[in-house]
């Protein structure tokens, strides 16, 4: 079962800067391609950093104030001032950026968004190379996934692939991405891991797992282990 990674959802084609790109050039790309960040690269499209609305605001959110440094002045702050100033990329660009591979799976990748608050993430290749960008909006797109894939996956891949479920002997059905499976399996274990990997499989929603068991063997799945025949561990 493949879950869907950063390469299936990020954009391709991707407005960059370079660290010497003037402030105003900046601005251009960023409402000529209607984009709210972009990358900087540097000749090799190694990504350096990313420079957001949130840098270039700063010039006007500061505009007729004095940057003279003040002596209690926090980071952020210092910060904005700072990019107030700046005339270039280089100076504008928040860095290191925080990256991502083609390869990433979208729930890591969302994770990773969320910790380190930004609102995307270049992806690059395993020489840092910029080869997309990804933004919270892609990685929504998981969940347009048709229903019927969805059923495809659950249904080939978890019960008939990994579990060696006969056709037939479990019903699922998928409506706007809510998975319910209604049937009987011989084990508990079984039906807990079907459970597992239906949550897993892109674009599920929500998962209401109504199997049932003949036996129960948890016990014997998590009981302790028989004595050593010769009474050595």
């Amino acid at each position: 079962m493949r879950a869907w990674q950063i390469g299936d959802v990020m954009t391709t084609d991707v407005a960059t800067v370079r660290e010497q790109t003037p402030y105003r050039e900046i601005i251009d790309v960023v409402t000529g391609r209607r984009v709210s960040a972009v990358p900087v690269v540097d000749d090799f499209d190694r990504v350096l950093g990313v420079v957001s609305q949130a840098d270039l605001l700063h010039k006007v959110e500061l505009v007729g104030e004095p940057h003279e440094r003040r002596l209690f002045e926090s980071r952020r702050r210092h910060d904005a001032r700072v990019k107030a100033d700046a005339a270039v990329a280089r100076d504008l660009m928040t860095a290191p950026a925080i990256t991502a591979y083609t390869r990433t799976p979208v729930a890591a990748a969302a994770k990773l968004m969320d910790r380190e608050h930004v609102k995307r993430l270049p992806v690059v290749d395993d020489l840092g190379r910029l080869v997309g960008i990804v933004t919270r909006g892609d990685l929504l797109r998981v969940h347009l996934r048709p229903d019927a894939d969805i059923r495809q996956d659950v249904v080939r891949e978890v019960l008939q692939r990994v579990l060696a479920v006969r056709e037939g002997t479990v019903q699922v059905t998928v409506d706007d991405g809510v998975v319910r499976m209604v049937g009987q399996l011989d084990r508990r274990t079984s039906v807990e891991l079907a459970g597992r990997l239906a949550a897993q499989v892109s674009g599920v929603v929500e998962l209401a797992n109504e199997l049932g068991f003949d036996f129960d063997d948890t016990a014997l799945v998590l009981g302790p282990w028989p004595a050593h025949p010769t009474g050595i561990a």
